[in-house]
């Protein structure tokens, strides 16, 4: 494994090729997660290269974040991607966290009973359940008018200007906020929104901080930019001020990216409060927030802080995206974006080099539910889902007599618990008797927290679901 021949594929400086041998085994699974490396005085010996040789590539790779070194214990892979940095977005290789066993066991598991289509109860589907998808008609529009809209939508980079003018009475009705049209910006989705963010907002080496857990975390697009990620410790409001504080200083945030309402996986709602506390302490800092709104009208009480971090921006430093996913469903992809407007053009000359703009289709689409749609089903939604939240509520204490620990959801689509285990096996054991009845789950690894965590969609929990052990 370790020897002088097996640098001779590599280039560049001794060091470098002691680097690239390294990230080789862990890209190939030669190296696995957590797995402790040779002492500096071994692998030198074994690639007849001086120790300051190893000493460099090791160094470089631990500033990445790929090696974790201890003091007195070794150098070991890092089994997680909290500020780890993979190279710039133009590679798009996966960082050391991917590299090796890309699904764990249970995943594994899980994949295989999805492909077989057997009869589960897929509490890790965080998409809204078909059944409360509303039926939408598309307005009255003439297959030609839809093809003009069509031919006309590169001069619509920044979205249908009607649809544009509807989302600003959207967010005028909901949360009092007056929005100009010419500051937004129609995208495919929330996913689409943090590509162009991390793409023509940042520069790799760049680094940002999420929430820990967070659903930021599953998602490879921050590394694939050149990006480290660092977690900011929660309370039931959300991220505090002396962890972010913390943060900062370790590390000179530039950006953070945030879901302070019903968060993934959490389900906290962070207070008026915190918000107020956290644009202040930004401000100070000039650290800009991107706020992920995808839940905010799904609360099952009226008196919740469920008014966005942007309603209290008074300086721009907030970027918002909102969604229609967790209403409508996926597979009508419309988001939009709130920013300055200078902001917003060049994003969307950045995706017009990309994927050549928005389909009209989606858009229209989007209009009608804004229009004629969202208050009453919004409304069934929440019933639906808070009744649907108090059955799994009832089924997790009967199935765990207890030892389960959760807070119950506020809104939103998800429950997080903790699982009575204190081992990586204990854990193992109590997920596949899950999987044996057909429940799947989320891990809280898949957010970047530690073991015994899972996260529920409460909203595909079947009611008909056996009680037993």
């Amino acid at each position: 494994m370790w020897d002088k021949q097996k640098l001779v594929p590599f280039t560049g400086a001794l060091f470098k090729k002691v680097t690239q041998l390294i990230e080789h085994y862990i890209e190939q699974g030669v190296l696995f997660a957590g797995e402790r490396l040779p002492s500096e005085r071994d692998l030198a010996k074994k690639l007849c290269v001086n120790r300051s040789t190893v000493v460099h590539a090791l160094e470089l790779l631990t500033e990445r974040g790929v090696l974790i070194r201890r003091q007195g214990s070794g150098t070991y892979v890092n089994k997680q991607k909290w500020g780890v940095q993979a190279y710039s977005s133009i590679n798009w290789r996966l960082p050391a966290h991917f590299y090796h066993n890309k699904q764990s066991f249970y995943q594994q598991k899980v994949a295989q009973i999805r492909e077989q289509q057997l009869c589960i109860c897929d509490l890790a589907n965080g998409d809204l359940p078909t059944h409360l998808i509303p039926k939408l008609q598309l307005p009255n529009i003439s297959l030609n008018e839809l093809i003009m809209h069509e031919k006309n939508s590169d001069m619509l980079q920044l979205g249908l200007p009607s649809l544009k003018a509807q989302i600003a009475l959207y967010m005028q009705s909901q949360f009092a906020m007056q929005v100009d049209i010419n500051e937004i910006l129609i995208t495919s989705g929330t996913q689409q929104s943090l590509f162009l963010i991390t793409q023509g907002l940042l520069k790799p080496g760049d680094t940002v901080g999420i929430e820990s857990p967070s659903y930021f975390y599953s998602l490879p697009l921050f590394q694939a930019a050149g990006l480290r990620l660092y977690g900011i410790e929660c309370d039931n409001e959300g991220i505090t001020l002396d962890s972010l504080s913390n943060c900062v200083r370790q590390h000179q945030i530039k950006w953070l990216f945030l879901n302070p309402i019903f968060q993934n996986p959490t389900g906290f709602v962070m207070s008026n409060e915190r918000k107020l506390a956290i644009l202040a302490f930004c401000r100070l800092q000039c650290i800009g927030i991107v706020e992920d709104d995808a839940y905010s009208r799904l609360a099952f009480t009226p008196d919740l802080a469920v008014m966005p971090i942007k309603k209290y921006d008074q300086h721009n430093q907030v970027i918002y995206l909102g969604s229609l996913s967790k209403y409508i469903g996926r597979n009508i992809r419309v988001g939009w974006m709130l920013a300055p407007y200078n902001i917003i053009e060049n994003l969307a000359k950045i995706r017009q080099h990309i994927d050549s703009g928005l389909s009209i289709l989606p858009q229209l689409l989007a209009q009608e539910y804004l229009q004629r749609y969202h208050a009453s089903h919004q409304q069934q939604l929440r019933q639906a889902l808070q009744i649907k939240a108090e059955q799994l509520m009832q089924w997790l204490d009967n199935y765990f007599g207890g030892d389960i620990t959760y807070q119950a959801p506020l809104g939103g689509f998800h429950l997080y618990a903790h699982l009575p285990v204190s081992t990586v096996v204990q854990e193992s054991t109590l997920l596949n008797q899950l999987l044996s009845k057909g429940i799947i789950v989320s891990q809280g690894a898949d957010f970047g927290d530690e073991l015994g965590t899972i996260r529920l969609s409460f909203g595909h929990f079947d009611q008909q679901l056996n009680m037993d052990k």
